[in-house]
């Protein structure tokens, strides 16, 4: 008889506590890890490559454009109406706007963004302005840092071409995608990293310039099929140009515009990294399953062709720039300082006559400027407002604070409209008609109409956050002709088929408000007694987020 072994039996068992010991220790040695760089990171509060050299931009190695500047020679003799304006609207224009100028430029392009994605938009764009500095264009980019997705880095390859600098705002020291340690740095590092440049601008040859609320990405070009946000760019040209291109210089040199070489590591911007780029041909496929011919237009120089034929006419007014200071991330900034972007606006309000419209995205009013619209509209003006829908919002933070100020501004008078998750009018939106009705559908423009007379367009939303803690840039331009088309817009997209018109309901005690959604489905009208919403989820969300002090950073 073979002898059995007594440890044979219990072999499977004694492998599996090993296996269980090996991976017991693994994790513990990945969570020590993590933790040890949690601290590291946690410990760097200061800015990174506070004190990197900047060296000084070569000069532009081309003449003036005179293609460009054959936009501006189409100034009227009135010297009052000195600055030429266009707004564009339709999301793909956005894109086709500054791809053509990418391509137009002789000389240089400035860029400065909130958010440069590396979607299809952002690629698109990124591959356009290498082929513009390697034709001699000065290329400069100025990103903020503050949302930031994976393959948004893909810009930082440009980094390696001679013509191209690239500066982030207030970087992050951390540059990774890891949840934990980013909110573990900003855990720690608040102070600093809440303050973010919202700005956007973008300037050709220092003659022609897009501002507005769009950032780089497909979403805010409206060609996401499943998310897209309505916004608008104005192309400027004449004579306030040269004072956006001031505003750009100052962020550029600010201290807090600190060069990729500094912290961004060398794979993402060495001369691997650039090959790979040269390389990359990115095919458009949602651009151009967006409804709206865009490989055709690009070959055809549109919209832009027409600006510069003149076949486009533009706007001439007088306008005011309202710029933030790059300081105004400063917490010991003076908060003369730090209102030097809503002063002018607050200004234009207090000064209507008959009328104030607004678009903003979020509407989350401090006590003051609450006051200011309660007091407008006290006195006679009427004010009316679009702002974003529950059911509609991507952030729920926002919505959370917004639904605090609603009773007191209907009460006041106001007229209060929110934009639907899924429109039913194309009319406005900015949407082509193949991309109405898909995917969630919300606001992000940024546009006040003062009696008709002249507009604001530009990166500021009616909320603490642009106020206080980021940085922001506007126009306020005196237009009748703008003002007329904000104004159209804003009824297109306020119309019954496409937003809730938000009203208190009649014969209820003051102290206990209800409010009531109406809107139109398929043609019919329709009421609500229950804020419409996209989930229960996003019901609770919003909820329990409502009860925190979190207004302030909203």
């Amino acid at each position: 008889m073979t002898p059995t072994h007594p440890t044979e039996p219990c072999a499977p068992a004694a492998k599996k506590r090993a296996r269980h010991l090996l991976l017991t220790a693994a994790r513990r040695t990945r969570h020590l890890a993590l933790g040890c760089l949690v601290a590291a990171v946690a410990g760097c509060t200061s800015l990174p490559g506070k004190n990197y050299p900047r060296p000084p931009t070569p000069e532009p190695l081309h003449a003036a454009n005179p293609q460009l500047a054959s936009a501006a020679l189409q100034s009227p003799a009135q010297p009052a109406a000195s600055s030429g304006f266009r707004m564009y609207s339709t999301g793909v224009d956005g894109l086709l706007l500054r791809l053509e100028l990418i391509r137009t430029a002789q000389r240089s392009l400035d860029l400065q963004y909130y958010i440069f994605h590396g979607d299809e938009s952002g690629r698109l764009v990124t591959e356009a302005l290498l082929a513009a500095a390697r034709r001699g264009v000065q290329v400069r980019i100025l990103v903020d840092d503050g949302e930031t997705v994976k393959g948004d880095e893909q810009i930082f390859a440009l980094a390696s071409e001679p013509h191209v600098a690239i500066r982030v705002f207030n970087p992050w020291r951390y540059r990774g995608h890891n949840l934990v340690l980013r909110s573990t740095e900003f855990l720690f590092s608040k102070q600093r990293l809440d303050h973010r440049m919202h700005n956007k601008l973008f300037i050709a040859d220092g003659v022609v310039a897009l501002i507005g609320g769009r950032n780089i990405g497909d979403q805010y070009f409206q060609v996401d099929p499943g998310s897209q946000y309505a916004d608008d760019d104005v192309l400027v040209t004449g004579k306030v140009t040269p004072a956006l291109d001031s505003a750009f210089e100052e962020y550029w040199s600010s201290q807090r515009s600190v060069p990729v070489e500094a912290f961004v590591p060398a794979k993402q911007r060495d001369a691997q990294a650039l090959e790979r780029l040269s390389e990359r041909h990115t095919t458009p496929q949602r651009t151009a399953n967006s409804g709206s011919d865009f490989v055709g237009k690009l070959e055809a120089g549109e919209p832009l062709a027409d600006v510069l034929s003149g076949s486009a006419q533009l706007s001439w007014a007088a306008a005011e720039l309202s710029c933030d200071s790059p300081d105004k991330t400063d917490p010991d900034v003076s908060h003369r300082v730090a209102s030097l972007m809503f002063a002018p606006v607050a200004r234009a309000i207090r000064e209507t006559t008959s009328q104030l419209i607004m678009v903003t995205p979020y509407l989350i009013p401090t006590q003051s400027e609450l006051r200011m619209l309660q007091e407008v509209d006290s006195s006679g003006r009427r004010v009316r407002v679009l702002t974003t829908s529950l059911e509609a919002t991507t952030d729920p933070a926002a919505q959370a604070g917004y639904v605090h100020y609603r009773i007191p501004l209907l009460r006041a008078g106001v007229d209060l409209y929110e934009l639907r998750r899924q429109p039913e009018q194309s009319r406005g939106t900015g949407q082509s008609r193949t991309m109405n009705r898909r995917g969630n559908f919300g606001l992000h423009a940024k546009l006040l109409v003062f009696d008709r007379s002249a507009v604001y367009v530009g990166s500021m939303n009616y909320d603490a956050r642009s106020r206080w803690i980021n940085t922001e840039i506007g126009l306020i331009v005196r237009s009748p002709e703008l003002a007329a088309e904000v104004n159209n817009r804003f009824a297109q997209m306020s119309q019954p088929a496409n937003a809730y018109h938000v009203t208190l309901a009649q014969n209820v005690p003051k102290g206990d408000p209800q409010l009531r959604w109406s809107t139109v489905h398929d043609g019919k009208p329709v009421e609500y007694t229950r804020e419409p919403a996209h989930s229960g989820w996003q019901r609770l969300q919003v909820r329990v987020l409502s009860l925190l002090p979190i207004d302030n950073e909203l």
